[in-house]
C-alpha cells in the first residue's frame, strides 16, 4: 500500500482499480474453459449491444468512416462502425486471455500466418537497428508477442493503462515471450539506447499527436502525428517497417502484413524529410485500414486536434502547401481536399492513389488501393 499512497493514489481510486482488475481476471477464468472462437461470438454480441447503447461514441465513429470513405451509404459506414466495435470487444474479451495460452512456441503457426512480409524480413533477421510502425487496427498486441515468440528481439513503446493493476498484469502478458515493453513517460533515453545497440523498436502510431504535433495527410484531412518517429529515422539513417496482424475469418487466427517499407534512401531528396516520412508512415496506416477497414479502432479521436491555420480560420499557407504538393503521391485532387475544413464533404476522388492496382473490398464496397512503391 506503501507504493500505491506514493503515486499520489486515493483509497477510494485504489478500491475503484482493484474491482476493475478483479472484474477483469473473472471474465479471464469465465471464458478460459472454452474455445476461442467460441468466446468472439459472445464478445461481437456484447460489442453490438454496447454500440447500440452508446450512440455519441457510435456516431463519433461512423463520422470517422465518412471522412475516410465518404463513397459509402450511411448504413454501410454503420456497420463497418458495429463491426468494429464487436471486434475490438473480441480483443479485450477474448484474444488478451487466450493469447498467452494459446500461443507458444510449437503451435504460433496454428494461430498466426506470415503473409506478406519479404521486404521487411531482411531488417527483422538483420543484426541492425530500425523501427516498426503500426496502428490501432487488427490485433496490435499478438503482432509484438508472437514476432519476440519466433526469435526477434522487439522492443515496443505503450502507454501504460491507468489502472496500475491491470497494467502490471498485462505487461506480463506482453513481455512473456521476451517482448521488451516500456513506457512512454520519459522513455527517449531508452530508446536511444536500444537503437543503438542494434534492436527493433515498434510503436503504434495512429495516435492523434496534439496541436504541436506534425501534421500530415491522413484519409483526405491533416491529421496531428509524433514527430518522434520521423526524427529518430533521420537521426539513426535507419528504416521504418509498417504492418499490422489481421484477423483471419473472424476467428481467432492473424495474418502478419507489411504495407511499406520506408529506407534512409527514399527520403534522402525529400524537401522536407521530417514530413515525408510522417506523411508516408501515416500513408501505410491509411492503407491497412482500407484492407481491414471493420478492424480499425474508428472510437478514438485521430482528427481531434488541428493545426494552426485551421484554428484560426486561415487558408493552408503557402509553404506548407509546397511541402505536401512536393510528397511523390500527392496529387491535385488530394491537395485541394487537404485544404478544406475538417467538417466539410471529402472528395472520394481524392482518396484514390494513382499509378497503383485497385481492388474492391465485396464486405463493404470500399475501394482500396495500395500506396505507390508499397
Amino acid at each position: 500500500m506503501t507504493r500505491l499512497h506514493r503515486q499520489g493514489s486515493s483509497p477510494v481510486t485504489i478500491a475503484i482499480e482493484l474491482a476493475q482488475y478483479a472484474a477483469a481476471r473473472t471474465v479471464a477464468a469465465f471464458v478460459s474453459p472454452f474455445d476461442p472462437d467460441q468466446n468472439l461470438e459472445t464478445a461481437r454480441l456484447v460489442g453490438r449491444v454496447y454500440a447500440r447503447c452508446s450512440s455519441r461514441r457510435r456516431e463519433r465513429a461512423r463520422t470517422g468512416v465518412a471522412r475516410a470513405f465518404p463513397m459509402l451509404d450511411i448504413d454501410t459506414q454503420r456497420r463497418i462502425v458495429d463491426t468494429s466495435i464487436g471486434h475490438m470487444f473480441g480483443l479485450f474479451m477474448v484474444d488478451a486471455f487466450a493469447m498467452p495460452r494459446t500461443v507458444g512456441h510449437e503451435n504460433w503457426h496454428e494461430r498466426v500466418q506470415v503473409g506478406n512480409v519479404g521486404r521487411a524480413m531482411h531488417h527483422l533477421t538483420s543484426d541492425k537497428p530500425c523501427l516498426f510502425v503500426t496502428g490501432h487496427i487488427g490485433n496490435w498486441e499478438i503482432l509484438g508477442y508472437v514476432l519476440a515468440l519466433i526469435g526477434f528481439q522487439m522492443t515496443a513503446l505503450a502507454r501504460p493503462l491507468d489502472n496500475r493493476f491491470l497494467n502490471d498484469w498485462l505487461l506480463g502478458v506482453r513481455q512473456k515471450t521476451g517482448l521488451r515493453v516500456i513506457t512512454k513517460w520519459g522513455a527517449t533515453d531508452e530508446i536511444q539506447k536500444v537503437i543503438e545497440d542494434g534492436g527493433k523498436v515498434g510503436f503504434i502510431a495512429d495516435q492523434n499527436a496534439g496541436p504541436d504535433g506534425l501534421f500530415v495527410p491522413y484519409f483526405s484531412r491533416l491529421a496531428s502525428t509524433y514527430k518522434s518517429i520521423p526524427l529518430l529515422a533521420l537521426r539513426y539513417e535507419i528504416p521504418v517497417v509498417c504492418g499490422y496482424a489481421r484477423r483471419v475469418d473472424n476467428a481467432f487466427r492473424y495474418e502478419l502484413r507489411v504495407t511499406d517499407v520506408i529506407e534512409p534512401g527514399d527520403w534522402a531528396n525529400a524537401e522536407d524529410p521530417v514530413l515525408y516520412i510522417g506523411a508516408r508512415f501515416n500513408r501505410a496506416i491509411e492503407w491497412m485500414v482500407r484492407e481491414s477497414p471493420e478492424q480499425y479502432l474508428w472510437v478514438h479521436r485521430r482528427w481531434n486536434s488541428r493545426p494552426k491555420h485551421e484554428r484560426e480560420g486561415q487558408p493552408m499557407p503557402a509553404r506548407l502547401e509546397k511541402k505536401l504538393a512536393a510528397l511523390p503521391w500527392m496529387t491535385p485532387a488530394l491537395l485541394a481536399d487537404l485544404g478544406r475544413p475538417i467538417d466539410a464533404p471529402s472528395d472520394p476522388a481524392a482518396l484514390m492513389h494513382p499509378g497503383a492496382p485497385q481492388a474492391l473490398d465485396p464486405r463493404f464496397r470500399v475501394n482500396v488501393q495500395r500506396p505507390q512503391g508499397a
